[in-house]
């Protein structure tokens, strides 16, 4: 297994080889390394020498791999989210674990032949580490990209940046990863608006990001949460109405609004018992640049505190969905409470 910068390199110097599987939660970054390995294969004729496989003609893909590239030395077979890799696949039919099992012995006896005349690429968000997944380990290359890290984040947006003759500040980078996500496309296409706005030769600044990026969910929450651990009503209750009229569901802001008090409960029950902050809130390796966040909002609210919230947001939802109050009086409400 190899990691995405060693594979992205390879390509860059148009090094390609005959099998890959490239699987993960960072499906933008899969997906460009897919069109760099199209790109330096050439010209691809679709039918002819360029196959594309999916979960509606996988039972194809032996007899794909045989057959000539008709007038053309080799073919590029791209096979995507066909189950034969999934893990706890939702085919549990006896032909797809026979095409998996001929695929694995075929691959496997025949590498040789393959390496002379096609280039098979799987792509898959999650696989399980059968005997498919085994033989492409052994005789191909395997690349699983998960979501990057905020470093890792930082130096490609910013190498972005660069390309575009745009400067931008790490702490800026830092900020706006926190407040848009860690989703590679997602984030791109936020700065991109940046870019645009700030213009060549210009430079991005926090103020942009809170003036043009479309903030996730979560990280308005944090905002919320700041403005009602500092007793700020009219700002919290500013917040709130910003996300209503940006049409968020009244219901998922409760729901993300619970989860995130939920955390905050949980860091302050870790730091009284000494036990590991990113354990406790079972958080991912690209999040836990949050750690530090949660116990600063964790110092606003006493554990009973945070517990009553809890339960009042518990309370108006069984109180919404029993026609005894509206969602948005309650969430203000909630808010008013605890700004008093």
């Amino acid at each position: 297994m190899i990691k995405i910068e060693e594979l992205e390199k390879r390509l860059q110097n148009k090094a390609i080889l005959s099998l890959y599987l490239l699987y993960g939660e960072e499906q933008f970054l899969i997906e460009q390394c897919a069109k760099k390995i199209k790109a330096i294969f050439g010209t691809c004729i679709k039918g002819i020498n360029y196959i594309q496989i999916d979960e509606s003609n996988y039972t194809q893909i032996l007899s794909d791999i045989e057959t000539p590239s008709f007038g053309y030395e080799k073919k590029l077979i791209i096979a995507k989210n066909t189950g034969l890799l999934k893990k706890e696949g939702r085919k549990k039919s006896e032909e797809l674990n026979k095409i998996k099992k001929q695929l694995a012995e075929y691959i496997n006896e025949n590498i040789e032949i393959i390496k002379q005349s096609v280039i098979l690429v799987f792509i898959e968000e999650e696989i399980e580490k059968g005997e498919l997944y085994k033989v492409i380990d052994k005789l191909g290359v395997v690349c699983q990209v998960d979501n990057q890290k905020p470093m890792q984040l930082i130096s490609r947006l910013k190498t972005i940046c660069n390309g575009y003759h745009v400067k931008i500040e790490n702490y800026v980078l830092q900020y706006f990863i926190e407040c848009c996500g860690t989703n590679m496309q997602e984030l791109i296409n936020e700065m991109r608006k940046l870019i645009e706005y700030a213009g060549e030769n210009g430079t991005i600044q926090k103020e942009d990001i809170d003036a043009l990026c479309i903030k996730k969910l979560e990280s308005v929450i944090f905002d919320l949460t700041d403005n009602l651990g500092k007793k700020n009503i009219v700002k919290a209750l500013e917040v709130l109405k910003n996300l209503i009229y940006a049409k968020e569901p009244l219901q998922k802001i409760l729901i993300t609004l619970y989860n995130h008090f939920k955390k905050l409960y949980l860091t302050t029950v870790a730091v009284a018992l000494n036990k590991d902050i990113v354990q406790s809130l079972n958080l991912k390796p690209n999040q836990t640049f949050l750690v530090n966040k949660y116990k600063t909002q964790a110092r606003y609210f006493k554990g009973n505190e945070l517990r009553s919230i809890l339960q009042d947001l518990c309370d108006l939802d069984y109180q919404y969905k029993t026609g005894m109050i509206d969602l948005q009086i309650g969430l203000e409400t909630v808010l008013c409470k605890y700004c008093g």
